[in-house]
């Protein structure tokens, strides 16, 4: 597992502060792909990306990262998980606190 990145290190804290509910890392999402989701809420099947590099000409601005993102979101989406992704100024306790929300109250499956 890789060392967590300013914006992991940076959501982990604002996601401990909301007393946020417990979430995996690096959580490998498909059955035979490799993908991995930054973060996931396995019960209400919630996966959370955070999208660096946008201001530099990171991975997930170019052609081809922008095309294989595209490609684990949509297999993601198949797959019946909310994708959630989310860039460096998006990290604030509002967002977090609606994100926070919305897992808690909203998005839990129903059985």
């Amino acid at each position: 597992m890789n060392k967590p990145s300013r914006l992991e290190r940076r959501f982990e804290l604002l996601w401990r502060t909301l007393n946020g509910p417990k979430l995996e890392t690096e959580f490998r999402f498909h059955p035979t792909r490799r993908w991995r989701a930054d973060f996931a809420h396995l019960e209400s099947r919630t996966l959370i990306e955070l999208e660096g590099g946008v201001w530099v000409g990171g991975r997930h601005n170019r052609a081809a990262g922008f095309v294989a993102d595209s490609e684990k979101y949509f297999e993601a989406a198949l797959g019946g998980w909310r994708v959630v992704r989310l860039v460096g100024s998006q990290l604030t306790l509002p967002n977090l606190t609606c994100l926070v929300a919305a897992i808690q109250n909203q998005w839990r499956t129903k059985n």
